[in-house]
Protein backbone atom coordinates (compact mmCIF):
# COMPACT_ATOMS: atom_id res chain seq x y z
CA UNK A 1 0.00 0.00 0.00
CA UNK A 2 1.68 3.06 -1.08
CA UNK A 3 1.87 5.99 1.87
CA UNK A 4 1.68 9.61 1.01
CA UNK A 5 -0.26 12.48 3.49
CA UNK A 6 -3.48 12.26 3.35
CA UNK A 7 -6.73 11.38 5.53
CA UNK A 8 -7.67 7.80 7.43
CA UNK A 9 -11.10 6.75 8.06
CA UNK A 10 -12.55 3.88 10.10
CA UNK A 11 -15.54 2.55 8.76
CA UNK A 12 -17.50 0.42 11.81
CA UNK A 13 -19.20 -2.60 9.78
CA UNK A 14 -18.45 -3.73 6.17
CA UNK A 15 -22.29 -4.16 4.31
CA UNK A 16 -23.74 -2.67 2.05
CA UNK A 17 -23.77 0.97 3.03
CA UNK A 18 -19.84 0.67 4.68
CA UNK A 19 -18.81 -1.08 2.07
CA UNK A 20 -20.14 1.63 -0.22
CA UNK A 21 -18.65 4.40 1.68
CA UNK A 22 -15.72 2.77 2.10
CA UNK A 23 -15.43 2.38 -1.88
CA UNK A 24 -15.95 6.05 -2.44
CA UNK A 25 -13.86 7.67 -0.27
CA UNK A 26 -11.13 5.08 -1.06
CA UNK A 27 -11.06 5.81 -5.02
CA UNK A 28 -10.36 9.38 -3.74
CA UNK A 29 -7.06 8.29 -2.09
CA UNK A 30 -8.46 8.12 1.26
CA UNK A 31 -7.19 5.21 3.57
CA UNK A 32 -9.86 2.64 5.47
CA UNK A 33 -9.79 0.85 7.71
CA UNK A 34 -13.34 -1.34 7.77
CA UNK A 35 -14.07 -3.13 11.03
CA UNK A 36 -16.77 -5.80 10.70
CA UNK A 37 -18.04 -7.93 14.02
CA UNK A 38 -18.48 -10.87 11.78
CA UNK A 39 -16.13 -13.22 9.72
CA UNK A 40 -18.02 -11.55 6.55
CA UNK A 41 -19.23 -8.30 5.78
CA UNK A 42 -22.53 -8.93 4.16
CA UNK A 43 -24.77 -7.92 7.19
CA UNK A 44 -28.54 -8.02 6.42
CA UNK A 45 -28.03 -9.43 2.97
CA UNK A 46 -26.57 -12.71 4.52
CA UNK A 47 -28.83 -12.64 7.92
CA UNK A 48 -31.75 -10.76 7.41
CA UNK A 49 -32.36 -11.46 3.56
CA UNK A 50 -34.32 -14.79 4.00
CA UNK A 51 -32.72 -17.17 2.17
CA UNK A 52 -35.05 -18.07 -1.07
CA UNK A 53 -33.33 -14.79 -2.23
CA UNK A 54 -30.11 -16.77 -3.71
CA UNK A 55 -29.53 -14.49 -6.89
CA UNK A 56 -30.02 -11.64 -5.12
CA UNK A 57 -27.86 -12.32 -2.51
CA UNK A 58 -25.13 -13.36 -4.75
CA UNK A 59 -25.13 -10.52 -6.64
CA UNK A 60 -25.43 -7.92 -3.38
CA UNK A 61 -22.35 -10.18 -1.67
CA UNK A 62 -20.51 -9.93 -5.16
CA UNK A 63 -20.82 -6.05 -5.23
CA UNK A 64 -19.50 -5.65 -1.38
CA UNK A 65 -16.70 -8.20 -2.19
CA UNK A 66 -15.24 -5.42 -5.43
CA UNK A 67 -15.92 -2.75 -2.81
CA UNK A 68 -13.47 -4.01 0.22
CA UNK A 69 -10.99 -5.33 -2.52
CA UNK A 70 -10.18 -1.94 -2.95
CA UNK A 71 -5.91 -1.29 -2.44
CA UNK A 72 -6.92 1.89 0.27
CA UNK A 73 -8.97 -0.56 2.05
CA UNK A 74 -7.65 -2.75 4.93
CA UNK A 75 -10.85 -5.11 6.10
CA UNK A 76 -10.68 -6.22 9.72
CA UNK A 77 -13.13 -8.86 10.61
CA UNK A 78 -14.42 -10.85 13.73
CA UNK A 79 -13.87 -6.68 15.61
CA UNK A 80 -17.00 -5.27 17.17
CA UNK A 81 -17.68 -2.08 18.35
CA UNK A 82 -18.15 -2.52 22.12
CA UNK A 83 -17.19 -5.80 22.70
CA UNK A 84 -13.03 -5.43 20.64
CA UNK A 85 -13.06 -1.52 20.08
CA UNK A 86 -14.61 1.23 22.85
CA UNK A 87 -15.94 4.07 20.82
CA UNK A 88 -14.24 6.80 23.07
CA UNK A 89 -10.60 5.59 22.48
CA UNK A 90 -11.62 4.88 18.61
CA UNK A 91 -12.69 8.61 18.57
CA UNK A 92 -9.98 10.21 20.89
CA UNK A 93 -6.74 8.27 20.92
CA UNK A 94 -6.71 6.62 17.67
CA UNK A 95 -6.06 10.00 15.53
CA UNK A 96 -8.53 8.73 12.57
CA UNK A 97 -9.70 11.51 10.21
CA UNK A 98 -13.68 10.77 10.73
CA UNK A 99 -15.40 7.50 12.09
CA UNK A 100 -18.60 6.10 9.92
CA UNK A 101 -20.99 4.13 11.99
CA UNK A 102 -22.05 1.38 9.31
CA UNK A 103 -23.02 -1.12 12.48
CA UNK A 104 -26.38 -1.37 11.07
CA UNK A 105 -30.10 -1.96 13.20
CA UNK A 106 -29.73 -5.68 15.08
CA UNK A 107 -31.91 -4.64 17.77
CA UNK A 108 -35.63 -5.30 17.66
CA UNK A 109 -38.05 -2.79 19.03
CA UNK A 110 -39.65 -4.34 22.37
CA UNK A 111 -43.01 -5.20 22.10
CA UNK A 112 -44.85 -2.75 24.30
CA UNK A 113 -46.87 -4.77 26.85
CA UNK A 114 -45.67 -5.13 30.23
CA UNK A 115 -43.96 -8.40 31.12
CA UNK A 116 -43.70 -10.05 27.91
CA UNK A 117 -39.95 -10.26 27.78
CA UNK A 118 -39.81 -12.81 30.28
CA UNK A 119 -40.92 -15.41 27.79
CA UNK A 120 -38.60 -14.66 25.11
CA UNK A 121 -37.60 -18.37 23.99
CA UNK A 122 -41.09 -19.17 25.72
CA UNK A 123 -43.76 -18.80 23.15
CA UNK A 124 -42.24 -15.33 22.35
CA UNK A 125 -39.22 -15.15 19.14
CA UNK A 126 -37.91 -11.51 18.14
CA UNK A 127 -37.23 -10.83 14.16
CA UNK A 128 -33.70 -10.87 13.98
CA UNK A 129 -32.73 -13.85 16.02
CA UNK A 130 -35.63 -15.53 13.74
CA UNK A 131 -34.71 -15.04 10.35
CA UNK A 132 -30.73 -15.34 11.62
CA UNK A 133 -31.79 -19.05 12.53
CA UNK A 134 -34.31 -19.30 9.40
CA UNK A 135 -31.06 -18.53 7.12
CA UNK A 136 -28.19 -20.62 8.84
CA UNK A 137 -30.04 -23.93 10.37
CA UNK A 138 -29.75 -26.05 7.26
CA UNK A 139 -25.91 -24.89 7.69
CA UNK A 140 -24.22 -28.67 8.25
CA UNK A 141 -22.14 -26.63 10.87
CA UNK A 142 -24.89 -24.49 12.34
CA UNK A 143 -24.68 -24.69 16.13
CA UNK A 144 -27.23 -21.85 16.64
CA UNK A 145 -30.99 -21.81 18.49
CA UNK A 146 -33.24 -24.21 16.67
CA UNK A 147 -37.23 -23.25 16.88
CA UNK A 148 -40.44 -25.34 16.13
CA UNK A 149 -42.43 -23.50 14.63
CA UNK A 150 -46.05 -24.07 15.54
CA UNK A 151 -49.30 -23.86 13.38
CA UNK A 152 -51.64 -20.92 14.27
CA UNK A 153 -48.71 -18.57 15.12
CA UNK A 154 -49.14 -15.15 15.92
CA UNK A 155 -47.13 -12.72 13.86
CA UNK A 156 -47.10 -8.82 14.97
CA UNK A 157 -46.01 -6.16 12.28
CA UNK A 158 -46.97 -4.13 9.20
CA UNK A 159 -43.79 -3.72 7.55
CA UNK A 160 -42.33 -5.58 4.89
CA UNK A 161 -39.82 -7.14 7.22
CA UNK A 162 -43.17 -9.18 9.17
CA UNK A 163 -44.26 -10.66 5.37
CA UNK A 164 -40.88 -12.19 5.09
CA UNK A 165 -41.31 -13.88 8.73
CA UNK A 166 -45.02 -14.75 7.36
CA UNK A 167 -43.29 -16.65 5.08
CA UNK A 168 -40.94 -18.38 6.89
CA UNK A 169 -43.30 -19.20 9.27
CA UNK A 170 -46.35 -20.53 6.88
CA UNK A 171 -43.33 -22.33 4.67
CA UNK A 172 -41.99 -24.10 7.59
CA UNK A 173 -45.08 -25.32 8.71
CA UNK A 174 -46.53 -26.68 5.19
CA UNK A 175 -43.09 -27.99 4.70
CA UNK A 176 -43.14 -29.48 8.01
CA UNK A 177 -46.83 -31.44 7.23
CA UNK A 178 -45.52 -32.35 3.60
CA UNK A 179 -42.71 -34.72 5.20
CA UNK A 180 -45.75 -36.62 7.11
CA UNK A 181 -47.01 -37.22 4.37
CA UNK A 182 -43.97 -38.25 2.22
CA UNK A 183 -44.30 -35.73 0.08
CA UNK A 184 -41.07 -34.43 -1.09
CA UNK A 185 -40.65 -30.70 -1.64
CA UNK A 186 -38.16 -27.87 -0.21
CA UNK A 187 -38.44 -24.21 0.62
CA UNK A 188 -36.98 -22.74 -2.42
CA UNK A 189 -40.09 -24.74 -4.48
CA UNK A 190 -42.41 -23.43 -1.80
CA UNK A 191 -41.46 -20.26 -1.77
CA UNK A 192 -41.17 -19.84 -5.82
CA UNK A 193 -43.85 -21.58 -6.77
CA UNK A 194 -46.03 -20.67 -3.76
CA UNK A 195 -47.73 -22.64 -1.36
CA UNK A 196 -50.68 -22.97 -2.91
CA UNK A 197 -49.81 -23.87 -6.34
CA UNK A 198 -47.56 -26.85 -4.54
CA UNK A 199 -50.29 -28.14 -2.64
CA UNK A 200 -52.66 -27.84 -5.58
CA UNK A 201 -50.35 -30.57 -7.26
CA UNK A 202 -50.81 -32.92 -4.68
CA UNK A 203 -55.00 -31.88 -4.39
CA UNK A 204 -54.37 -30.92 -0.92
CA UNK A 205 -55.38 -27.79 1.27
CA UNK A 206 -54.10 -26.16 4.52
CA UNK A 207 -57.54 -27.54 5.98
CA UNK A 208 -56.66 -31.33 4.59
CA UNK A 209 -53.17 -30.82 5.97
CA UNK A 210 -54.28 -29.97 9.31
CA UNK A 211 -53.19 -26.58 9.32
CA UNK A 212 -55.15 -23.21 9.87
CA UNK A 213 -52.12 -21.13 9.20
CA UNK A 214 -50.65 -17.98 11.22
CA UNK A 215 -52.04 -14.35 11.07
CA UNK A 216 -50.57 -11.16 10.85
CA UNK A 217 -52.10 -8.78 13.34
CA UNK A 218 -51.36 -4.80 11.94
CA UNK A 219 -51.97 -1.90 14.29
CA UNK A 220 -53.15 0.08 11.06
CA UNK A 221 -55.21 -0.50 7.97
CA UNK A 222 -53.96 -3.24 4.94
CA UNK A 223 -54.09 0.44 2.77
CA UNK A 224 -51.30 1.90 5.08
CA UNK A 225 -49.25 -1.15 4.87
CA UNK A 226 -45.64 0.12 2.71
CA UNK A 227 -45.93 -2.37 0.04
CA UNK A 228 -45.80 0.58 -2.62
CA UNK A 229 -45.02 4.36 -2.18
CA UNK A 230 -46.56 7.55 -2.65
CA UNK A 231 -45.19 9.83 -5.58
CA UNK A 232 -43.77 13.15 -4.52
CA UNK A 233 -46.96 15.88 -3.71
CA UNK A 234 -49.18 12.90 -4.78
CA UNK A 235 -52.55 14.16 -5.63
CA UNK A 236 -55.89 12.70 -3.24
CA UNK A 237 -56.56 10.87 -6.23
CA UNK A 238 -52.73 9.68 -6.57
CA UNK A 239 -53.01 8.34 -3.42
CA UNK A 240 -55.73 6.19 -3.43
CA UNK A 241 -54.40 4.52 -6.27
CA UNK A 242 -51.62 3.35 -4.34
CA UNK A 243 -53.54 2.57 -1.36
CA UNK A 244 -55.39 -0.10 -4.35
CA UNK A 245 -52.31 -0.80 -5.31
CA UNK A 246 -51.01 -2.14 -1.98
CA UNK A 247 -54.39 -4.04 -1.21
CA UNK A 248 -54.01 -5.67 -4.06
CA UNK A 249 -50.43 -6.63 -3.59
CA UNK A 250 -51.36 -7.50 -0.09
CA UNK A 251 -54.16 -9.99 -1.00
CA UNK A 252 -51.90 -11.83 -4.15
CA UNK A 253 -50.00 -12.62 -1.50
CA UNK A 254 -52.08 -13.79 0.67
CA UNK A 255 -53.54 -16.22 -1.94
CA UNK A 256 -49.81 -17.75 -2.35
CA UNK A 257 -48.70 -17.77 1.09
CA UNK A 258 -52.33 -18.83 2.43
CA UNK A 259 -51.27 -16.78 5.88
CA UNK A 260 -54.14 -14.63 7.58
CA UNK A 261 -53.97 -10.63 8.94
CA UNK A 262 -55.92 -8.60 11.05
CA UNK A 263 -55.78 -4.99 10.39
CA UNK A 264 -56.36 -2.27 13.40
CA UNK A 265 -55.33 -4.37 15.70
CA UNK A 266 -52.22 -3.52 19.08
CA UNK A 267 -51.45 -5.47 21.30
CA UNK A 268 -52.31 -5.16 24.99
CA UNK A 269 -51.52 -7.81 27.38
CA UNK A 270 -50.55 -10.90 27.32
CA UNK A 271 -51.82 -14.57 27.97
CA UNK A 272 -49.88 -16.91 29.54
CA UNK A 273 -50.22 -21.04 30.65
CA UNK A 274 -47.59 -23.02 32.54
CA UNK A 275 -44.65 -20.16 32.82
CA UNK A 276 -45.29 -19.75 28.76
CA UNK A 277 -46.79 -17.16 26.16
CA UNK A 278 -49.87 -18.70 25.36
CA UNK A 279 -51.59 -15.80 22.70
CA UNK A 280 -52.49 -11.93 22.90
CA UNK A 281 -54.74 -9.85 24.07
CA UNK A 282 -55.46 -7.22 21.44
CA UNK A 283 -57.63 -3.89 21.07
CA UNK A 284 -59.52 -2.37 17.89
CA UNK A 285 -57.94 0.89 16.56
CA UNK A 286 -59.11 3.39 14.41
CA UNK A 287 -56.76 5.98 11.96
CA UNK A 288 -57.09 9.46 13.02
CA UNK A 289 -56.06 11.86 10.78
CA UNK A 290 -53.20 9.59 10.41
CA UNK A 291 -52.58 8.41 14.08
CA UNK A 292 -53.61 5.32 15.46
CA UNK A 293 -55.85 5.54 18.60
CA UNK A 294 -57.14 2.88 20.39
CA UNK A 295 -60.80 1.90 20.80
CA UNK A 296 -61.89 1.09 24.43
CA UNK A 297 -63.63 -1.85 25.68
CA UNK A 298 -62.81 -3.59 22.48
CA UNK A 299 -60.45 -6.53 23.62
CA UNK A 300 -59.69 -9.51 21.74
CA UNK A 301 -58.51 -12.53 23.37
CA UNK A 302 -56.33 -14.40 20.69
CA UNK A 303 -54.87 -17.78 21.49
CA UNK A 304 -51.34 -18.84 19.93
CA UNK A 305 -48.80 -21.70 20.73
CA UNK A 306 -46.29 -18.57 19.76
CA UNK A 307 -45.54 -15.31 19.35
CA UNK A 308 -43.68 -13.23 16.85
CA UNK A 309 -42.14 -9.58 17.38
CA UNK A 310 -41.47 -7.91 13.85
CA UNK A 311 -42.03 -4.00 14.68
CA UNK A 312 -38.64 -2.89 13.48
CA UNK A 313 -35.20 -2.72 14.53
CA UNK A 314 -32.78 0.03 16.30
CA UNK A 315 -29.06 0.24 16.86
CA UNK A 316 -27.75 -1.60 19.41
CA UNK A 317 -26.76 0.75 22.32
CA UNK A 318 -22.91 1.71 22.37
CA UNK A 319 -21.20 2.83 25.35
CA UNK A 320 -20.14 6.74 24.80
CA UNK A 321 -22.48 6.86 21.89
CA UNK A 322 -25.57 9.42 23.39
CA UNK A 323 -29.10 8.04 22.58
CA UNK A 324 -32.19 10.30 21.33
CA UNK A 325 -34.84 7.45 22.03
CA UNK A 326 -34.14 4.45 20.56
CA UNK A 327 -31.53 5.82 17.98
CA UNK A 328 -28.33 7.48 18.30
CA UNK A 329 -28.46 11.31 18.92
CA UNK A 330 -27.29 13.27 15.50
CA UNK A 331 -27.59 16.11 14.03
CA UNK A 332 -29.91 15.40 11.19
CA UNK A 333 -30.51 12.26 9.00
CA UNK A 334 -29.26 13.51 6.10
CA UNK A 335 -25.20 13.98 7.08
CA UNK A 336 -25.57 11.40 9.98
CA UNK A 337 -23.43 13.49 11.80
CA UNK A 338 -24.04 12.93 15.93
CA UNK A 339 -24.72 15.77 17.77
CA UNK A 340 -21.55 15.10 20.55
CA UNK A 341 -18.60 14.79 18.06
CA UNK A 342 -18.00 16.29 14.77
CA UNK A 343 -15.68 13.69 13.05
CA UNK A 344 -18.45 10.71 13.96
CA UNK A 345 -20.89 9.98 11.12
CA UNK A 346 -24.16 7.19 11.18
CA UNK A 347 -24.99 5.57 7.87
CA UNK A 348 -27.56 3.39 6.53
CA UNK A 349 -30.09 1.16 8.09
CA UNK A 350 -28.29 2.58 11.75
CA UNK A 351 -29.64 5.67 10.86
CA UNK A 352 -32.94 5.01 8.47
CA UNK A 353 -34.21 1.91 10.23
CA UNK A 354 -34.69 0.29 7.15
CA UNK A 355 -33.77 -3.13 5.97
CA UNK A 356 -34.12 -1.54 2.28
CA UNK A 357 -30.43 -2.47 0.04
CA UNK A 358 -30.99 0.59 -2.38
CA UNK A 359 -31.57 2.79 1.13
CA UNK A 360 -28.88 1.84 2.93
CA UNK A 361 -26.83 2.13 -0.44
CA UNK A 362 -28.00 5.59 -1.12
CA UNK A 363 -27.39 6.61 2.33
CA UNK A 364 -24.12 5.17 2.34
CA UNK A 365 -23.25 7.22 -0.78
CA UNK A 366 -24.64 9.93 -0.07
CA UNK A 367 -22.71 10.65 3.60
CA UNK A 368 -19.51 9.79 2.30
CA UNK A 369 -19.78 12.40 -0.51
CA UNK A 370 -20.88 14.93 2.54
CA UNK A 371 -17.77 13.48 4.42
CA UNK A 372 -15.49 14.50 1.56
CA UNK A 373 -17.01 17.61 0.45
CA UNK A 374 -18.23 19.17 3.43
CA UNK A 375 -16.00 17.63 6.86
CA UNK A 376 -12.65 16.57 4.82
CA UNK A 377 -13.21 19.32 2.19
CA UNK A 378 -11.38 17.09 -0.39
CA UNK A 379 -11.84 17.46 -3.59
CA UNK A 380 -11.10 15.07 -6.90
CA UNK A 381 -8.51 17.51 -7.90
CA UNK A 382 -6.48 16.87 -4.74
CA UNK A 383 -6.33 12.90 -5.44
CA UNK A 384 -5.48 13.92 -8.97
CA UNK A 385 -2.29 16.14 -7.84
CA UNK A 386 -1.48 13.63 -5.17
CA UNK A 387 -1.41 10.61 -7.97
CA UNK A 388 1.19 12.76 -10.14
CA UNK A 389 3.10 14.00 -7.35
CA UNK A 390 3.48 10.21 -6.45
CA UNK A 391 4.23 8.85 -9.75
CA UNK A 392 7.39 10.42 -9.25
CA UNK A 393 8.38 8.08 -6.38
CA UNK A 394 10.73 10.56 -4.57
CA UNK A 395 10.60 12.38 -1.04
CA UNK A 396 10.64 15.47 -2.85
CA UNK A 397 7.32 14.28 -4.59
CA UNK A 398 5.93 13.48 -0.89
CA UNK A 399 6.66 17.33 0.13
CA UNK A 400 5.62 18.74 -2.61
CA UNK A 401 2.05 16.72 -1.34
CA UNK A 402 2.36 17.97 1.81
CA UNK A 403 2.89 21.69 0.60
CA UNK A 404 -0.01 20.94 -1.85
CA UNK A 405 -2.28 20.02 0.96
CA UNK A 406 -1.25 22.54 3.39
CA UNK A 407 -4.69 23.27 5.49
CA UNK A 408 -6.31 20.57 4.81
CA UNK A 409 -4.98 18.93 7.93
CA UNK A 410 -4.20 15.64 6.25
CA UNK A 411 -2.25 13.34 8.30
CA UNK A 412 1.49 12.54 7.95
CA UNK A 413 3.04 9.31 6.45
CA UNK A 414 4.45 9.10 9.51
CA UNK A 415 0.58 9.04 11.24
CA UNK A 416 -0.53 6.91 8.24
CA UNK A 417 1.67 4.06 8.67
CA UNK A 418 1.32 3.79 12.35
CA UNK A 419 -2.62 3.85 12.46
CA UNK A 420 -1.99 1.12 9.94
CA UNK A 421 0.13 -0.99 11.79
CA UNK A 422 -2.40 -0.78 14.59
CA UNK A 423 -4.96 -1.99 12.24
CA UNK A 424 -2.81 -4.77 11.33
CA UNK A 425 -2.03 -5.90 14.80
CA UNK A 426 -6.29 -6.18 14.95
CA UNK A 427 -6.41 -8.00 11.77
CA UNK A 428 -3.73 -10.00 13.50
CA UNK A 429 -5.75 -11.03 16.78
CA UNK A 430 -8.54 -11.64 14.01
CA UNK A 431 -6.62 -14.28 12.44
CA UNK A 432 -6.87 -12.67 8.93
CA UNK A 433 -3.56 -12.48 7.15
CA UNK A 434 -4.76 -9.22 4.81
CA UNK A 435 -5.96 -11.24 1.76
CA UNK A 436 -9.56 -10.21 1.42
CA UNK A 437 -10.36 -12.58 -1.42
CA UNK A 438 -8.81 -15.46 -0.22
CA UNK A 439 -10.36 -14.48 3.96
CA UNK A 440 -14.05 -14.65 1.57
CA UNK A 441 -13.35 -17.76 -0.12
CA UNK A 442 -12.24 -20.18 3.17
CA UNK A 443 -15.22 -18.68 4.79
CA UNK A 444 -17.84 -19.40 2.43
CA UNK A 445 -21.29 -20.64 3.86
CA UNK A 446 -23.28 -23.39 2.84
CA UNK A 447 -25.79 -22.50 0.43
CA UNK A 448 -29.60 -23.16 0.80
CA UNK A 449 -28.89 -24.90 -2.80
CA UNK A 450 -26.45 -26.91 -2.06
CA UNK A 451 -28.16 -28.72 1.24
CA UNK A 452 -30.99 -29.73 -0.65
CA UNK A 453 -29.21 -31.13 -3.16
CA UNK A 454 -27.59 -32.92 -0.76
CA UNK A 455 -30.49 -33.79 1.01
CA UNK A 456 -31.84 -35.14 -2.35
CA UNK A 457 -29.30 -37.65 -2.86
CA UNK A 458 -29.65 -39.01 0.98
Amino acid sequence: MELYPTHFIAVIGGAVAGSEAAFNLGKRGIKIAVFEQNPRPYGKIEDGLPKWHVKLQAKEESKIDAKLSHSNVLFVPNTALGRNLNFIDLVKNWGFSAILLANGAWQDRLLPIDGIDEFVGKGLFYQNDFVNWFNHYHESDYDGEHYQIPDSAIIIGGGLASLDVVKIVMIETVLAALKKLAIQTDILELEHDSIRKVLERHNLTLDKLGLKGCTLFYRRRVMDMPLAQFPHDASPEAREKVYFVRKKILKNFQDKYLFKIQECRVPWEIITKNDRLNGIIFKETEIINSRVEVKNDTEHKVLSPLVISSVGSIPVPIEGIDMEGELYDLTDQETGQLKQFNNVFALGNVVTGKGNIKASYEHGKQVAAHVLEHFLVWREEDYEKILQFSAQRTKVSVDKIADMLNGKKVLSVDKIRSLIEKVEGYQRNAGFNGNYTEWIAKHKLESIEDAIAAQRQT
